[in-house]
């Protein structure tokens, strides 16, 4: 059995939740998020809980996904999710053009200018360094934060790149220390 899939999700008061087919609607104060499950994974609301049930053991495998995409969904509209990057290098920095672009400068020869996806916001801190990527849907918050990372990534010789908050790297020695 699934321990994941088995935890019931509690549904906080101010949180619709819309089961059809194999779609969970979950509505909350910021927003709503549409969640495909898996077909032989049924959702089920039980006196303020969702419980999800598998069919038979061969969805043992996608039980506990299941369960835990429409988690993400249900905390995404209460709380949100957010991902932060920080940017290291002389000269690298980020700068917001608008709502929706933000532009980079990483030691490249030109500004490289992201737009966000909808349903995506980014803030700048006044340094220029740190971003923080925020929005309710946790699967394309971190997907926008892998594409901005992906732009420069940390570079392991120099330490120079975006890297996400936290996030340590390994130093290797370059050719002329490496004897």
């Amino acid at each position: 059995m699934s321990r994941i899939g088995k935890k019931p999700i509690a549904v906080p008061s101010g949180v619709q939740v819309t089961i059809k087919g194999s779609t969970v609607a979950v509505k909350g104060p910021k927003g709503l998020v549409e969640t495909r499950i898996p077909e032989g994974i049924a959702m089920q609301q039980q006196d303020g809980h969702l419980v999800a049930t598998r069919q038979n053991d061969s969805q043992s495998a996608l039980h506990g996904l299941a369960r835990a995409l429409v988690n993400n969904a249900v905390e995404g509209v209460t709380k949100g999710w957010s991902r932060e990057l920080e940017i290291v290098g002389i000269g690298y920095r980020a700068e917001m053009k608008g709502k929706h672009t933000v532009v980079f400068t990483l030691g490249y020869s030109h500004p490289i200018e992201y737009p966000l996806p909808s349903g995506i916001d980014v803030a700048v801190d006044p340094k220029q360094t740190r971003l923080t990527v925020t929005g309710i849907d946790r699967q394309k918050v971190g997907q926008v934060a892998a594409e901005m990372r992906a732009l420069r990534p940390p570079d392991p010789y120099k330490n120079k790149g975006i890297r996400y908050l936290g996030e340590r790297l390994k130093k290797k020695v370059g050719k002329t220390g490496a004897k």
